[in-house]
This record gives structure tokens, sequence and C-alpha cells, in this order.
């Protein structure tokens, strides 16, 4: 992607659209336009001791994993329109990002941002190599993941794909990818935390982001994080920095997302996520005892989208506004205390709980409403292309 940073303030009440939005409690910088969640502890600030042991090959150095893996990541440039200040076309402008071979067919997975609304696609898989044209074969906004397909030459070399539910905090990582155009650029750290929240570009939730120390920077984006078996972990994607610059705080895209866009996007051309269409905030103690609920575990309901299954299914906002602790709440709607029979403590429960579902399942909401608990079936719908919809 180009070196061009965007920054989003955060909602007034810190909220959720389930299948969707997540929104951070931190003003941030992301590289894929995106807010991000803030870290529950600190990130480790130490590069991992290297040579480190490979489960596949016994111990293995940097340059051994570099030289193995490298070849497989691709250096993605675009083109894209401009306007002028008056909204007239004016050329174009160029960007560039990374990506990482999948398969022998040619398929490239890169980031949705890096090559969405291109007029022209270009991807160089060597230093010396000349560039070679790519086409989208979809792009996924919601998971910030996109596969674009060249004609494969012959010395093509598809990177291994790993399991993310396999990472653990504390794993030696390698980052190859393009910052800045410096081709091939290979950055070391350790995954920092796992399970994390972080923003797409049309403002969903992507689940189980991994965080990372290894170094990340704009022209990152798209590009492989390995482990020490020289297998990809996760896609890089965002960054959390004030200043613009990698400050040891990364994101990847777990593979195990990826991996699943990818296949649908090749197969079917894009990808159907469900959609219910509340937002809500964690119910706690001192929130519950301020309103005085007789619940003290679940989701406030905050907003209800006009026309949403959750609207059609009759779930309800409060109209009243409250600070509890510094935060403004809603209060007054319902409260989601459990879907199929599974309590719900947080909104991370209700948001994976419609990420698991497709389009046209139904959940069964447990609700506590007026003091008493009701069930709401819910039939979930596709997600709309941005979180306004």
């Amino acid at each position: 992607m180009s070196s061009k940073i965007k920054s989003f303030a955060r909602s007034p009440f810190g909220s959720a659209l389930a299948g969707g939005l997540v929104v951070g409690v931190l003003f941030t910088v992301a590289i894929a336009t995106g807010l991000i969640r803030a870290p529950a502890e600190r990130p480790s600030q130490a590069a991992p001791t290297l040579p480190v042991r490979s489960v596949a090959d016994g111990e293995v150095s940097v340059s051994e994993l570099y030289e193995r893996t490298s070849p497989g990541v691709a250096f993605v440039t675009v083109r894209r329109p401009t306007v002028d200040m008056f909204g007239l076309p004016a050329g174009e402008s160029e960007g560039a990002g990374s990506g990482f071979v999948i398969d022998d067919e040619g398929h490239i997975i890169t980031n949705a941002h890096v090559v969405e609304d291109a007029n022209s696609i270009h991807v160089k898989l060597g230093i010396d190599e000349d560039p070679i044209e790519a086409e989208v074969v979809g792009v996924d906004p919601s998971t910030d993941i996109a596969v674009v397909k060249i004609d494969p030459p012959e010395d093509l070399t598809p990177l291994e794909l790993g399991d993310s539910e396999d990472v653990e905090v504390g794993d030696a990582v390698l980052a190859i990818g393009n910052p800045f155009g410096l081709e091939r650029t290979a950055t070391t750290g350790i995954v920092s935390a796992i399970q994390r929240e972080i923003r797409s570009p049309n403002g969903f939730t992507i689940q189980n982001a991994i965080q990372t120390d290894a170094a990340i920077n704009p022209g990152n984006s798209g590009g492989p994080l390995i482990d020490t078996s020289g297998r990809v972990i996760g896609v890089n994607t965002q960054i959390q920095t004030t200043s613009g610059g990698s400050v040891g705080v990364g994101f990847a895209v777990p593979i195990n997302t990826a991996r699943e866009v990818a296949r649908q996007l090749i197969e079917e051309g894009e990808v159907k996520h469900a959609y219910l269409g509340i937002s809500g905030v964690d119910l706690t103690e001192d929130v519950a005892d301020a309103i005085n609920l007789d619940v003290s575990e679940g989701v406030l309901v905050q907003q209800v989208v006009p026309d949403s299954p959750a609207d059609k299914a009759g779930l309800e906002a409060g109209e009243g506004i409250l600070q509890v602790g510094g935060r403004r709440i809603v209060v007054g709607g319902d409260v989601i205390v459990a879907i199929d029979g599974e309590p719900v403590d947080s909104m991370d429960d209700v948001i994976a709980a419609v990420d698991r579902s497709k389009p046209g399942d139904t959940l069964k909401l447990t609700v506590h409403r007026d003091g008493e608990d009701e069930q709401v079936t819910v039939r979930l719908a596709e997600r709309p292309n941005d979180q306004d919809g």
C-alpha cells in the first residue's frame, strides 16, 4: 500500500456491531484503514534469540528461513484513479504492498486494501524479475483479504500455510514484505498476543488477529507472517502507532481466516458473511448497579440497525443516556444473556456467534427485558458492504 496513513477516532459508545465493528478505546493509526482495540498487556520489545528451532527441520537460522520462503513473497504494485479538489479525474497514483503465493496456479493472497479499486496490478516475485500483470480474483473488505492471480512462471514457489490455532504467545516469527518499497525486507519478532480484534477497511471486526512485535510498516500489508517451520500463520495488515511508523505493535489476519476466505474467493468470487445488526456494550456489575438491573453479565444493546435482522426480530435498544465510569451508555434496552443456550459474557461472544454462522442461519437469543428473560429468534442476513448498512 502507499505510505499514506489514515486514522480513526473512537465511537462515543465504544461499542460494536455484531458481525461488524469493534471500536478501540485508544486513538490509533493503522496501515490499513483501521482502529485497533488497545492491548490488555504490554507487547514484548525483545526479539527472539536466533537461531530458533523448527519443528519440521531441526535448528534453522533466519537466513535459512528467509532463503526458503522469500521466493514466494510478492511485491505488489497498483495504479489507482485519482481526482482533483473538484472531484474531477486527475490521472493515476501508484501504491505498493505485499503478498504471497499459495498454489501452483498462480493465486496470491494479499490485503484487500492493497488492490481494491486498482486500475492495474503488477507482481514481482524476484528482485531481478520483471513485473507480471495480475488480475483480481476476489476481494473481501470484511476480512481485508484479497486474491489476485498471475500466469505462473516455471519456478513459482507457493508457501506452506500453517494453522493459526496452534500459535502461542512467545512463538518466534519472521515477517517478509516490501516496506516503503524496499523489496523483500525481513524482520523478526515474537507473537506478542493472540485473539486480538481489529477493524477491517469497511468497519467490521476481524477476530483472532495475531499481534507481533516484528517491525511492520507501510508496504508490508498483505505479506506473510511466518513461523519457524516456514509456514504462514498470518497476513500482515495493520499497526498501532502514534508516529506513523512501527513501534512494535503489528497485527496479522490469522491464516485460518485468510485460507477460508481465499478458498471462497477462488471458487465463488465473493464471500458472504452473516449479519445481526446491533451495537452493544459489555454489562458489568458497576453498570448493572448504576441502572438497577437484576442481571450483571451479558450485552446491553445500544443500537438496533433499522431493517436489520435484529430489528425484524424485535430486539430493542434503550433511549436514555447515562454516564457510568466515564462511559456514555444507552440504557433501557435489551440485555442479551445467552445465545443458543450458551451464556453471553461480552460483546465478543455475540460477534463470535455471528461469525460462526452463515446468512440464513437462525440464532436463539435469550434477552433480559423488563425484569424477565425472553426468547428471541433471529434469522441472520448477509452482511452489508459497510457498517453503516
